[in-house]
């Protein structure tokens, strides 16, 4: 089994940060450029009845350039997800109101943050419903180009494609402009495949695969000749499934078509035979398949016969379905060291949230220590932050009381792991916790990431500002994650910090008070896996260095 080595760990994060600091480009943007032909759109306040935020971070007196702006919304911000300063229904009118305003002035660089936003930001829903803005907004303006390249760009996997014409249908209507249905028939060319049509068109899907094949008519690829038979295949299933037909030169479809035209009662044999791992591997049979095409419970053979085509946090979530089915110890190897193999970690993109929450649930004399490991594994996927970081975790009591989302973890311990992974991943950072006092619970490099949680204590009430006057000691930023329920608050609770120094406050409660305002005090609610990647992020969009080319000589061509 791979350990995970803390002191490569730090190694690789020094390496990492020198580097990204070489190819980072700065580029300074001005605030209103204005494209060639576009028409001239300045922001307005039409909406502020709509969003009026409680501190003054929001204020116009510190308001910044609409780029940086819709940037940082961008990031930070989940489709219709309420945060502590600002109703869901707000922040959505708030971005689209920007993605309206470049698809406009700046169409190449809005091309560029949504193309970017879907692939390196790993933000489906914004960037799905940012394309489906901009090109609207082209077309009311009569205005040409880009459209089509911002729609093919965020549609990444097989099931986006219906995910934006449903989107677009409810929002804008039935009516299709042309750029839109080339730039879904582009994506449709490069993402159906037969595999996709197994995993993705299921009756549930709002828009199945025959649905945006009709409305965008896509041709198929040249160079894929089998996809004009997959493209009728998904018609045929669409409106006539009972007669449908798979392809017969595709192996998949017609192996995956033969198990699905089995009597019900001969399916429980499949699983028991000696090969049965193959023959649902060449049927292209996920879990979640199987499961409903057994008619009945998961027992150990079909779990058996299914794992090897698991993917990493597929065998993770079902680490309590795999105890109850009782699978052989030799099943119960192969998962462990699946888990535990740092590559497949590594590509499973999985942040250390995920590993957490199953390491407190599943048994831990079966699955602990290959989960210990692939936590110490997961922080590869945590950016690194250079410089020198202070990390303020509040273990007060109302910490302790509830979950912190999905993951099953109290609030406390969602905090303690997310600041004990900044830390480790950070040049050089202070780890603190506090509550009525506070001291520090920095990670000793021979520990795990386990141990140095589970060092954190309870610390009764909230002081924050006597933790902030008490540890900050000109660190280049500052992270808060609290319920910000403090006591005997000054007026200012981080008034030791300078203004230029960037403090990041995570609110996992939302109460209707809080700290933190003024420029460069970012009020973030909640924590989730999305929540690792923000600080470098936001800190990029401070200084205006855009992680996407967008100068002349990059310019998208449609």
């Amino acid at each position: 089994m791979a350990r995970f080595n803390r002191q490569q760990m730090k190694s690789a994060t020094r390496e990492e940060i020198q580097r990204d600091a070489a190819e980072l480009t700065v580029r300074h943007l001005a605030p209103w450029q204005q494209a060639r032909g576009a028409v001239m759109v300045r922001p307005t306040w039409e909406t502020e009845k709509v969003y009026r935020p409680h501190q003054a971070n929001f204020a116009r007196d510190c308001a910044r350039d609409s780029k940086t702006e819709l940037f940082l919304l961008a990031v930070a911000n989940m489709a219709g997800q309420e945060t502590f300063y600002e109703a869901a229904v707000a922040r959505d009118i708030r971005f689209s109101q920007l993605v309206r305003q470049h698809a406009l002035l700046d169409p190449e660089w809005t091309v560029g943050l949504l193309r970017w936003l879907r692939d390196a930001g790993g933000m489906r829903a914004a960037s799905l419903v940012g394309a489906a803005v901009f090109a609207h907004a082209r077309q009311a303006e009569g205005l040409h180009g880009y459209s089509r390249e911002a729609v093919s760009a965020v549609l990444q996997r097989p099931d986006e494609p219906g995910e934006f014409m449903r989107h677009w249908i409810s929002r804008y209507g039935r009516k299709l402009p042309m750029p839109v249905k080339r730039g879904v028939a582009d994506a449709v060319r490069r993402l159906y495949t037969g595999r996709a049509l197994l995993k993705y068109d299921t009756p549930s899907a709002a828009f199945r695969f025959g649905d945006v094949l009709e409305l965008t008519h896509p041709s198929p690829d040249p160079e894929r000749p089998w996809q004009a038979a997959v493209f009728r295949y998904a018609l045929d299933r669409r409106h006539h499934p009972a007669r449908a037909m798979p392809p017969a030169d595709s192996e998949l479809l017609v192996a995956h078509h033969a198990l699905m035209s089995m009597p019900v009662a001969s399916r429980r044999a499949v699983v028991a035979f000696p090969d049965a791992a193959s023959v649902l591997a060449a049927a292209g049979m996920t879990w979640e398949s199987l499961a409903g095409w057994l008619h009945g419970p998961m027992d150990a053979a079909a779990w058996e016969a299914v794992i090897p085509s698991m993917g990493a946090m597929a065998l993770v979530r079902n680490l309590r379905n795999f105890d109850q089915a009782g699978i052989s110890e030799a099943a119960v190897a192969t998962v462990a060291r699946r888990l535990s193999d740092p590559a497949e970690v590594a590509r499973s993109r999985q942040f250390p949230f995920r590993f957490l929450s199953a390491h407190r649930h599943a048994d831990a004399a079966r699955w602990g220590a290959a989960l210990e490991a692939a936590l110490g594994h997961s922080l590869g996927n945590v950016p690194a932050l250079p410089g020198k970081t202070l990390i303020l975790i509040d273990r007060s009591d109302s910490m302790f009381w509830a979950t912190e989302g999905q993951t099953e973890l109290t609030r406390a311990d969602a905090a303690a792991l997310f600041g004990t992974a900044l830390a480790v991943r950070s040049e050089t950072a202070d780890l603190v916790e506090f509550g009525t006092g506070s001291r520090r619970v920095d990670p000793d490099p021979q520990d795990s990431l386990l141990t140095t949680v589970g060092r954190f204590t309870e610390c009764g009430g909230t002081n924050t500002a006597f933790a902030v006057k008490q540890h900050y000691k000109g660190h280049d930023r500052v992270v808060i994650i609290t319920d910000e329920q403090a006591f005997g608050a000054p007026k200012d609770v981080l008034a030791p910090i300078p203004n230029d120094v960037p403090v990041y406050t995570w609110n996992l409660v939302g109460y209707a008070q809080g700290h933190t305002s003024g420029p460069r005090r970012y009020a973030l609610g909640g924590l989730s896996d999305a929540a690792f990647r923000l600080i470098p992020l936001i800190e990029a969009g401070d200084t205006a260095r855009w992680p996407w080319g967008c100068g002349d000589g990059d310019r998208v061509h449609v």
